[in-house]
């Protein structure tokens, strides 16, 4: 999970007494937001980029009170997911996904895995999506999940399953010429499966 404290070093990230102002907050943590929208769009450069200034403009009105917090950027995450979920619900549309990724600061090592992954997340449903989001990329507990998405811990571990199980079916055998067969991408999903299922996130990222 991130743990990104509220304290700022010399160059607006930790590391001293601090506290971040928001415009240091955005420059530090926009990046991340983004990738995080881009994975729960399916793929949707666009909506991503709107669901991140949703998501800042929220975090903005009440800066003064979240910059107290432990985690500022777990609360922005959280903002991001819920204002996600409710573009869903005020709206059904078509999701369309891109060949074109958020820029990153490094090499992609496999840029065909990534889009495939982007393809079959896009299949999901956007609550299914969001659990996966928030277990594997921002590498959440049951628990914190559940507490981010309003829903019960059991939801959580029935939604990540199922999502699983939805991700093996549309990736089909096409995943083993994409990945290291001695090292799968999905494991088999099981409810003691936590850590052998942060593959997820490794071929995600």
């Amino acid at each position: 999970m991130d743990h990104s404290s509220n304290r700022a070093g010399p160059d607006g990230g930790p590391g001293t007494a601090r506290a971040l102002t928001f415009e240091e907050f955005v420059a530090f943590r926009a990046r991340h937001l983004l990738r995080t929208a881009f994975l729960l769009t399916g793929g949707d450069a666009h909506l991503a980029e709107d669901l991140v200034q949703e998501a800042l403009g929220r975090v903005f009105l009440k800066w003064r009170k979240i910059s107290r917090l432990e985690n500022p950027s777990g609360y922005a995450q959280t903002v991001l997911v819920n204002a996600f979920l409710s573009h869903r619900r005020r709206r059904s549309t078509t999701e369309r996904v891109t060949d074109v990724l958020p820029e990153t600061g490094v090499d992609d090592p496999d840029p065909a895995l990534r889009l495939t992954l982007l393809r079959a997340l896009s299949a999901l449903s956007p609550a299914d999506r969001a659990v996966l989001v928030l277990r594997f990329w921002e590498d959440r507990s049951v628990e914190e999940t559940a507490g981010a998405l309003r829903i019960g811990d059991g939801a959580v571990r029935t939604r990540t399953r199922r999502a699983l199980v939805r991700l093996r079916a549309v990736l089909g055998t096409g995943l083993d010429a994409l990945v290291d067969r001695s090292s799968p991408a999905f494991p088999a999903p099981s409810d003691d499966s936590h850590d052998s299922e942060k593959a997820v996130a490794h071929r995600v990222h």
